[in-house]
């Protein structure tokens, strides 16, 4: 017999058939099971759900008494069952999903966007002349990148969406120096979503600064090839880890956790990955962080041989690729880009088109959007700016939309407006 009860009063024992609310709020990548584990009850309960559907002759029933206030407070302030503590380096089971301690105050997608613009210039031409260095047979010195990490870092602190936003914004020719700054914002702030330390942070950084170093080994034909590779050059690109990894290695001042990125950053859960095929809780931690925000920048940035996708069809995409991410790990990450990504072309209940500016971290499915097009005219109308989490606001997001669909090739025009 199925019954529908508020999250309060789910407790451990209760079959659960299913749960309302975005498919992206739910805590688990599997549904029909019965509850056993504290921890899956502590990630239910904090997870934002509203409802569950439960199966009482597949499981507990609600007892008369509900679950009290003060023992959800306690889930809620528990702690990671994976320590904080563990190196990275080390195949640690991905951390359970909590924020992180935010080093500065949190500003607005508008009052951030000259500081990172800024960030971004000054990283691309460090990063262009450290991988030149490269390139030429130079040791990397990381205290040299430590600097930028930093700034990287105060900038997504300040807002995450505001430099990764405008790192995805590279050009064909400056893609692999781009891709690495990029890569490095977006491994600080799930760093931050996953509740890890500064100096763990500071490390996941410094790794995915570095994590392609190796294509810097690769022939330039190859690695800027405007179309498809061929199987013989795909075996040359896929070589770019290890190459990556002696490079680094040899240099002897790189941290170990920068290593195992760069070496692990093409591993997949299901052992598909390479350079050497691990699997599961054989990858660490930080190497499926790696691969995660390494993917996500890939596709969602113009390359020499295709176009960009858009950033939250981008995120569907890679919630359907089963296999490849650590769940846990995939699920911190939309929760520190967003359902929609700023950039996203969303449509909302009122029949208007929006292009979404900012997040509310406090509820990701009701982001900041500036409203432009009318799905009803088929016209464009006035812009506007809607704080969809404003309880004053009656619209909301029915879905995302494929830019390509409608024609729309100015979106980040419109997004980039302050």
């Amino acid at each position: 017999m199925l019954k529908k009860i508020p999250i309060h009063q789910v407790q451990l024992g209760m079959y659960l058939q299913s749960m309302e609310g975005s498919w992206l709020s739910h805590p688990f990548w599997k549904t029909k099971f019965v509850l056993r584990d504290p921890a899956d009850l502590e990630a239910l309960l904090t997870s934002g759900v509203p409802m569950v559907w439960i199966d009482v002759s597949k499981g507990s029933d609600v007892q008369d008494q509900a679950v009290p206030d003060t023992l959800v407070q306690d889930l809620v302030d528990a702690p990671s069952p994976a320590s904080a503590s563990t190196p990275p380096a080390e195949a640690a089971p991905a951390a359970t999903v909590a924020p992180g301690p935010a080093r500065v105050e949190r500003v607005s997608m508008g009052s951030e966007m000259g500081r990172a613009a800024q960030v971004v210039n000054r990283s691309r031409q460090a990063v262009t002349a450290l991988f030149g260095e490269a390139r030429m047979g130079k040791a990397i010195d990381p205290e040299m990148c430590l600097p930028l990490v930093e700034e990287v870092a105060d900038s997504v602190s300040r807002n995450p969406s505001a430099l990764i936003s405008l790192a995805r914004l590279k050009t064909k020719d400056d893609y692999t120096y781009m891709h690495s700054v990029a890569v490095c914002a977006l491994m600080v702030s799930l760093s931050r979503q996953l509740g890890l330390d500064d100096t763990q942070t500071r490390e996941a950084g410094l790794a995915g600064l570095l994590h392609d170093i190796g294509k810097m080994m690769m022939p330039l034909d190859v690695l800027n090839k405007p179309g498809q590779l061929t199987e013989a050059e795909f075996d040359i690109m896929r070589s770019h880890p290890m190459r990556g990894y002696m490079m680094l290695k040899e240099g002897g001042a790189v941290p170990e956790a920068a290593l195992d990125v760069c070496l692990h950053h093409h591993e997949k859960m299901d052992g598909t990955g390479y350079p050497q095929k691990l699997k599961g809780e054989q990858i660490s931690l930080l190497a499926r962080m790696g691969a995660v925000c390494d993917v996500y920048d890939a596709i969602t940035s113009t390359r020499p041989y295709k176009a960009a996708w858009d950033p939250a069809g981008s995120i569907q995409r890679m919630a359907q690729w089963t296999g490849q991410f650590d769940p846990v790990v995939f699920k911190a990450f939309v929760k520190s880009v967003g359902i929609y990504p700023v950039g996203s072309l969303v449509k909302l209940e009122s029949g208007r088109l929006a292009v979404v500016i900012d997040l509310n971290p406090q509820n990701l499915a009701a982001p900041m959007v500036r409203v432009f097009y009318s799905t009803k005219s088929k016209l464009p109308i006035p812009v506007q700016m809607l704080d969809l989490a404003n309880p004053a606001n009656s619209d909301r997001v029915v879905g995302r939309e494929s830019p390509q669909d409608w024609g729309f090739t100015h979106l980040d025009d419109i997004w980039r407006k302050t």
